[in-house]
């Protein structure tokens, strides 16, 4: 690891994209540190203990803790990605975005992105008075009321910090992936779940110490954790290799043999983003169940629990949907085919054009399979696990594929910097 760190630090623009993300952190840790005005903090602590297991404290891990210390960054990133799926979603179904996603190169993108900081500012805007109103309607258990002084002027205090905390934390985000290593969405909500560690183990020690654990659901526990890891490092590393074959070519007077390559494809093309989304979706009509004090509500809002089967039923299709959706945006078979026929290439055994786009929307789809059937598994059994073992699933299997998943790939990122450098030292010694 230390080794790692040196060649990492050792090629200057690494070092300045790692110290650069580093220092983005640090400014995300210090405004989870930051409380909103007019919230009692030890009246805010003893309500949310309330909330151990349920939909909030999945939420609350995801932003880091912020949303039960009711932080400036309590929303998290979390009106970005649901703004995200909104306009991907729309995207697919709207002839006019699609065009300018497909045709419009990067001002399309541009215009895009856009569109999606818009949405993302309304979404902020919603959740925001969503919650400054809720939160003058809650009392702690002790009849604390949450927030002592509840009037206009804690609304608009309370929805002006919050949206303003979102878009900020936006920016922050957009500048660890155009300046920093890896995805910066992805690498905050990453930050807030391993900030998270410490406290989830000093609480699982204090069971443990308490007799409220026993020694051998807390070794089956980390047993399960290391297999779910194990199983995750797999499946997301594993790809699918296709052989590509190359003809001869003609330069000047030189002919160049045809060489045999391969065209990689992963077991799992989406990655983690199904899960983030699935997640995001399922929080809406929890929150806004929370909101509403009416018994149906009461009991739609306890249907919508993460232990429940109603709510795991609709993880799981989310899921495969969201499983699906991703891989078609990621990867399009006519695309790739075109651009082999293009190249001259082909698949050994299959023709060009129409029959290798044939073959490649089989392999992708098989391949999107497994990977949502994966992606559902490890979703949802560590829940059962840990309500089996009596053990709180800070680290369940939403958490573990996203802090997996979002590791590797900026490990990726990083060694894919360390082989550029190798190259253009190569490149440097034959000149």
């Amino acid at each position: 690891m230390i080794e790692y760190l040196k060649q990492v630090f050792a090629i200057e623009d690494l070092r300045k994209r790692f110290i650069y993300t580093l220092l983005m952190f640090a400014i995300y840790r210090l405004g989870s540190h930051i409380p909103l005005p007019g919230v009692d903090a030890s009246a805010l602590q003893d309500f949310f203990k309330s909330f151990q297991g349920t939909i909030f404290y999945l939420y609350d891990i995801f932003s880091g803790g912020n949303l039960s210390r009711m932080t400036l960054f309590a929303l998290g990133v979390m009106p970005y990605i649901s703004a995200s799926i909104m306009m991907q979603l729309l995207t697919v179904a709207i002839p006019e975005l699609q065009r300018l996603a497909k045709e419009e190169g990067d001002y399309g993108r541009y215009k895009i992105n856009q569109y999606t900081r818009y949405l993302t500012l309304f979404v902020a805007f919603v959740q925001s008075m969503g919650i400054a109103l809720w939160l003058r309607g809650q009392v702690s258990p002790k009849g604390i009321p949450l927030v002592p002084e509840g009037g206009v002027l804690f609304i608009i205090t309370t929805v002006v910090a919050l949206v303003s905390s979102t878009m900020f934390l936006m920016w922050v985000g957009d500048r660890i992936t155009e300046k920093g290593i890896g995805n910066g969405m992805s690498l905050l909500i990453f930050a807030g779940i391993v900030a998270g560690f410490p406290n989830a183990i000093i609480r699982v020690y204090e069971m443990l110490r308490n007799g409220d654990l026993t020694p051998f659901a807390v070794v089956g526990a980390i047993i399960f954790v290391l297999l779910v890891t194990f199983g995750i490092v797999f499946i997301q590393e594993a790809e699918r290799r296709i052989p590509v074959q190359h003809p001869r070519r003609q330069i000047g007077r030189q002919e160049v043999m045809g060489g045999s390559t391969y065209l990689p494809i992963k077991i799992n093309p989406a990655g983690v983003i199904p899960i983030i989304f699935a997640q995001s979706l399922l929080i809406i009509p929890s929150t806004v169940l929370g909101f509403i004090q009416h018994p149906i509500a009461k009991a739609l809002h306890d249907a919508f629990n993460p232990t429940t089967f109603l709510y795991n039923f609709l993880y799981v299709m989310f899921i495969i949907f969201f499983t699906y959706f991703y891989t078609a945006v990621l990867i399009n078979p006519a695309e790739v085919a075109e651009n082999l026929r293009k190249a001259g290439a082909f698949i050994p055994g299959v023709r060009p054009g129409q029959d290798t786009q044939k073959l490649l929307e089989g392999i992708i789809n098989r391949l999107a399979f497994v990977g949502a059937i994966f992606l559902s598994v490890v979703a949802v059994i560590p829940v059962f696990v840990s309500f089996w073992l009596k053990v709180p699933f800070y680290y369940g299997g939403t958490t573990a594929l996203i802090v997996v998943g979002v590791a590797l790939d900026t490990i990726n990122k990083i060694e894919a910097g360390l082989l550029q450098r190798k190259y253009t030292q190569f490149r440097r010694k034959v000149k």
